[in-house]
């Protein structure tokens, strides 16, 4: 995904600083992630990589940044793929979930999560970036809908209630509380609870057709 480590002048790309900075946290934690700590894995200065990003909070915000703007490009591509909206609900789901306690993505999000309530500027990119998922699971579930693959519902609330549920099971998860080291137990959790809170279409129903406020 990211470019070459260096440009002609010498210079670190901010692509590759994100990247060491994903695999960093990976490999060790976000405890051990430092500005020098950084450097030092990159053949460079603390000083180089302050200049582009100016602080750690925004180096870690922007490496979310970088990682959530793939994981939306799958979401594109699951949204155009031509497959039932069970198996595109199900792969939503897997989308979302940390691939396991050292799940970089997830570990940024809980430590952000914690500095939020004190900056703006925190706030306001992770409610975008929250928006994006939130968005792209309705408009799943309208289409599921209007196909008749799921009943009639509440669309922004049914999103909202599981997207919540997949915070906490994500959360739980990273922490090494879910199981151990094992993600399945939570995506089996996450389906189950995808089944209740949206159901299949029932053929005995109205057919009403899908809104925010089923």
């Amino acid at each position: 995904m990211a470019g070459a480590a260096r440009r002609r002048d010498g210079h670190v790309t901010q692509e590759r600083m994100l990247e060491e900075a994903m695999a960093a946290i990976a490999e060790d934690g976000l405890a051990t992630l430092t500005m020098s700590a950084l450097a030092e894995r990159l053949g460079t200065s603390g000083g180089h990589i302050l200049y582009y990003f100016g602080s750690k909070d925004l180096l870690l915000l922007a490496a979310l940044r970088w990682s959530e703007a793939s994981l939306a490009e799958e979401r594109r591509a699951l949204m155009a793929r031509r497959t039932t909206a069970e198996r595109k609900l199900d792969h939503f789901l897997r989308l979302y979930l940390p691939r396991g306690p050292r799940d970089p993505r997830w570990t940024l999000w809980i430590e952000l999560w914690a500095r939020t309530p004190g900056n703006d500027a925190l706030r306001e990119a992770q409610e975008e970036l929250d928006r994006g998922w939130q968005e792209d699971l309705e408009a799943l579930l309208v289409a599921g809908v209007e196909r008749r693959r799921f009943a009639p519902l509440d669309i922004g609330a049914r999103a909202s209630e599981l997207l919540a549920l997949l915070d906490g099971l994500s959360t739980r998860v990273v922490l090494g509380q879910e199981s151990g080291r094992d993600p399945r137990p939570a995506l089996e959790v996450a389906r189950s609870a995808a089944r209740a809170l949206v159901a299949p279409y029932d053929s005995g129903t109205d057919g009403a057709p899908a809104g925010r406020a089923g």
